[in-house]
């Protein structure tokens, strides 16, 4: 005796969780990789933040420190990892030049220690006051 075909069921439960324990970690290490990402924009962001205070901080007061202090307190980035760098501070009505360079750590498990520190750079010009 035959089974007509519209009563035959396949179940096909077992074969959707094998390809989703399958696909599951790739899918999770392109999210963390995403949320590495955004951390490491989200510091440059702050980065050319404290370039614009620093730059400010230069225009404003002559004292050769000033720069330093006004990046350092703009931010919640790690001062140890920020080198601020001023340039061309002159007379009333030139420019001062201000540069930072910060490493990134990359944090994120797994995605961070494949990607090392990201060396970061923002700077800012302004007119001496």
């Amino acid at each position: 005796m035959s089974v007509p075909l519209a009563r035959v069921r396949h179940d096909d439960g077992g074969q959707a969780a094998v390809e989703t324990a399958l696909v599951l970690p790739f899918v999770v290490l392109v999210l963390l990789a995403v949320v590495q990402v955004g951390l490491v924009v989200r510091a440059q962001v702050l980065l050319t933040h404290a370039a614009r205070e620093a730059a400010r901080a230069a225009a404003v007061d002559p004292d050769p420190a000033a720069p330093v202090d006004a990046a350092h307190h703009a931010t919640t980035l790690d001062a140890g990892r920020m080198t601020v760098t001023a340039t061309g501070r002159g007379a009333r009505g030139s420019e001062v030049t201000v540069q930072l360079d910060y490493d990134e750590p990359t944090d994120v498990p797994l995605v961070g220690p494949l990607l090392g520190d990201v060396a970061l750079h923002a700077g800012a010009t302004m007119r001496v006051e």
